[in-house]
């Protein structure tokens, strides 16, 4: 499973989800699936919007999950 990391990288920056949607013109509803694992892929402009954003690469957007972790929130998930 994939994780997509834009809270931690938004808090270490000291800026808001609301910024972030604003200053790369991506729309709120695509940030929140993002953000709350819900989407189903990312596209590589929008990757690249958000890593200009937020001045990082797309590896600290992007990281693997914890399989054991993964495998736990699927089992609560009854997936």
């Amino acid at each position: 499973m994939i994780e997509i990391r834009i809270d931690e990288l938004l808090e270490a920056r000291g800026r808001t989800f609301y910024w972030l949607a604003k200053e790369t013109g991506i729309s709120h509803t695509t940030l929140w699936r993002l953000k709350k694992g819900r989407a189903v892929g990312i596209n590589f402009p929008t990757l690249e919007q958000i890593c200009r954003a937020l001045s990082c690469q797309p590896g600290d957007v992007l990281r693997l999950a914890d399989e054991k972790k993964a495998a736990g929130k699927r089992a609560a998930k009854g997936g």
